[in-house]
C-alpha cells in the first residue's frame, strides 16, 4: 500500500477527484465495529478476514470491528490519495459470533427511537471486503448505533456472477425473516432498508416475500443504491411493495460500468441506470447522480466514496426528509431529481 501511495504522490498515476480536498474535512476512521447477520460458513479459521467463506449456511450473527492500516511516515500520503482508496486503508481487526438475540439487544440499546438501518451487499463481496465497505457506508451515510449488516454468502469472484444470483435468491427467504423480525422488535415504521446493487435486487424480493406474508406491516425507508435489478421487473413488483414502506428511493447513475455489464448480460435496462422512463414506477423518489464528478474507476461505489451522497443519505435516513425538502436535489420531474456537486455544504 506503500507502494502505491508513494507512486502516485510522486508519478501522479492517478487523478484525485475534484472533491477529494473538500471531504478531507470528514472524520477520519480508527477504528468501528457494527454488528452483521450472516449466512456464511465457517471456515475454521483463526484469522478475523477469513473466518467465514462463500458457502451457504445457517444464520448467524456477531460484531465486525473496522480498523485503519498504520501507514507509519507514510501517513501523510493517505490525505491525498483518492477517495476510492480509502478501502485499501482499512482491514479486519477483530470478528466476534455472537447469538442473535443478543446481537438484537445491543441494537436497541445503540439505535434509539430511529430504530435499525439494515444493509444488504451487493456482488463480488467476500465477508472481509463486507467488513471494510460496511463500516465506509456507516460512516459516510452516519449510521452508527443503528447500522446491521446483513452478509449473504456472495463468492467474492468477479467470475461468478450467476454463482452469486443463486445464492442471493437462496437467500431471500432468511432476509425476509430478519425483516420480519426487526420490525417485531422496533416497531411499526421504525426500520429502515439499505440495498447496494445485487443486493437491491434481494431487498425488493425479500419485501415482495414480507408484503406476502404480511400485508399490512410497516416499513421505515427503503433505499436502492445502484440497483441490479431488470426495471420493467421492478415496475411490476412495485404496487405489492409501497404500500408497506414509508418511501422508496432509488439511486441512479449514468456512468455505471458494472450496471451497464449487466444490461449486456441480461438484454433488459437495469433499475440503476439513469434515462428510464421513471414516470412508470411512481411514488418511488428517482435520485440522479450522474451530475457529480466520478467516485472511482467504475461509477459504482458512489455510496460509499461520495460525501454528496452521504450527505444526502444522512437527509434521508437520519432525519426522513423527502426529496423535495433535501438539499442538494433539483428537480427534473414529477419523481425525478438529480444531486449537484457541494450538497453536503
Amino acid at each position: 500500500m506503500g507502494v502505491i501511495l508513494v507512486s502516485m504522490f510522486f508519478a501522479g498515476a492517478y487523478a484525485v477527484p475534484s472533491f477529494a480536498q473538500a471531504d478531507l474535512a470528514q472524520p477520519e476512521i480508527h477504528a468501528m465495529e457494527f454488528p452483521f447477520f450472516t449466512l456464511r460458513n465457517r471456515t475454521g479459521s483463526l484469522e478475523p478476514e477469513k473466518i467465514y467463506g462463500s458457502e451457504r449456511s445457517d444464520l448467524k450473527a456477531g460484531l465486525c470491528r473496522v480498523e485503519e492500516l498504520d501507514l507509519g511516515v507514510l501517513s501523510p500520503l493517505a490525505d491525498v490519495a483518492p477517495n476510492f482508496m480509502r478501502e485499501e486503508l482499512l482491514r479486519v481487526e477483530d470478528v466476534w459470533e455472537k447469538e442473535s438475540a443478543v446481537i438484537l439487544d445491543g441494537l436497541e440499546a445503540t439505535a434509539g427511537a430511529r430504530g435499525p438501518a439494515l444493509f444488504v451487499h451487493g456482488y463480488y463481496i467476500g465477508f472481509e471486503k463486507g467488513c471494510r465497505r460496511a463500516a465506509l457506508l456507516q460512516q459516510n451515510a452516519d449510521l452508527a448505533g443503528r447500522f446491521l449488516w446483513f452478509s449473504w454468502p456472495s463468492d467474492g469472484s468477479a467470475a461468478y456472477y450467476t454463482h452469486d444470483e443463486s445464492d442471493l435468491y437462496w437467500s431471500v427467504p432468511d432476509l425476509a425473516d430478519t425483516i420480519i423480525e426487526l420490525v417485531r422488535r422496533f416497531g411499526e415504521g421504525a426500520v429502515d432498508l439499505i440495498g447496494h446493487s445485487l443486493g437491491a435486487r434481494g431487498v425488493v424480493l425479500a419485501l415482495y416475500e414480507v408484503a406476502n406474508r404480511q400485508p399490512n406491516i410497516e416499513l421505515g425507508h427503503i433505499v436502492l443504491l445502484a440497483p441490479d435489478m431488470d426495471f420493467e421487473i421492478f415496475a411490476r413488483m412495485l404496487p405489492r411493495i409501497e404500500p408497506v414502506a414509508k418511501s422508496i428511493s432509488v439511486y441512479a447513475a449514468s456512468g455505471d460500468r458494472p450496471l451497464a455489464l449487466s444490461r449486456q448480460l441480461h438484454g433488459y435496462a437495469r433499475l440503476g441506470q439513469s434515462g428510464n422512463d421513471v414516470s412508470r414506477i411512481p411514488g418511488v423518489e428517482v435520485i440522479d447522480l450522474s451530475d457529480l464528478p466520478s467516485d472511482g474507476p467504475t461509477g459504482h461505489l458512489y455510496h460509499i466514496y461520495s460525501p454528496d451522497v452521504g450527505a444526502d443519505l444522512r437527509q434521508l435516513l437520519n432525519e426522513g426528509k423527502p426529496a423535495e425538502t433535501r438539499g442538494g436535489l433539483v428537480a427534473k420531474g414529477a419523481n425525478l431529481w438529480h444531486l449537484k456537486p457541494g450538497a453536503r455544504d
